[in-house]
């Protein structure tokens, strides 16, 4: 009897070990099915190679940031088609800032670009006109590290966002000296700010 209970327990552990039916083992695949090596990359196929920014792009309005695996995957689509039916550019050029990396921040030239300096644009690299009003909050709407140093019109405009959120969300000094994008063109700010941990 005792033999006969000592059999029974251990069929159980294997079963379970194997992910027998109903359990946690089985419900739990380390690939989702759909997932095959041709399926295009997708924030549901985050790490297949495949992607085709075309194919995002010939569908009219049919997609949204949500549905790509990364930032530059979603711009790779705004660059494919610069018309941009799925409407990823966040403004100036750059689709899908909230997105992970990894990134792709350089611009892509649109059509109708003067429309990125209509009245009420703060003033960036795409609508650098000195007369232009500057909002340092402009570059934080998006969360971390959503703006690179080629965003800002000046370095000055740059250190702005640095004094405005010593944080430093966007990672604008890289040295930690309390000076943003140093490179930048003038006007210039080159009094450093003291740093916050976020």
């Amino acid at each position: 009897m005792l033999v006969l209970a000592l059999v029974a327990v251990a069929v159980a552990v294997v079963v379970f070990a194997r992910g027998g039916p109903g359990t946690a083992a089985q419900a739990k695949k380390p690939d989702r099915e759909w997932c095959t090596p041709g399926t295009p990359r997708s924030a549901l196929c985050p790490n297949n190679k495949v992607f085709d920014a075309k194919g995002y792009a010939a569908h009219g309005d049919a997609f949204e940031c949500v549905n790509f695996a990364s930032q530059a995957d979603a711009q790779a689509v705004l660059r494919a088609d610069p018309s941009d039916p799925n409407h990823l550019d966040d403004g100036g050029g750059v689709a899908c800032r909230g997105l992970s990396e990894p990134r792709d921040t350089e611009p892509v030239p649109r059509k109708g670009q003067e429309s990125t300096c209509a009245p009420g644009v703060s003033r960036s690299a795409l609508c650098p006109q000195p007369d232009r009003t500057f909002d340092a909050r402009y570059f934080l709407r998006y969360g971390t590290d959503a703006y690179d140093c080629a965003d800002f019109a000046s370095q000055a405009d740059a250190q702005a966002v640095l004094r405005f959120r010593p944080t430093d969300p966007n990672h604008l000094d890289g040295e930690r000296k309390g000076i943003a994008c140093p490179d930048l063109p003038g006007p210039k700010d080159l009094k450093p700010v003291r740093r916050s941990t976020p």
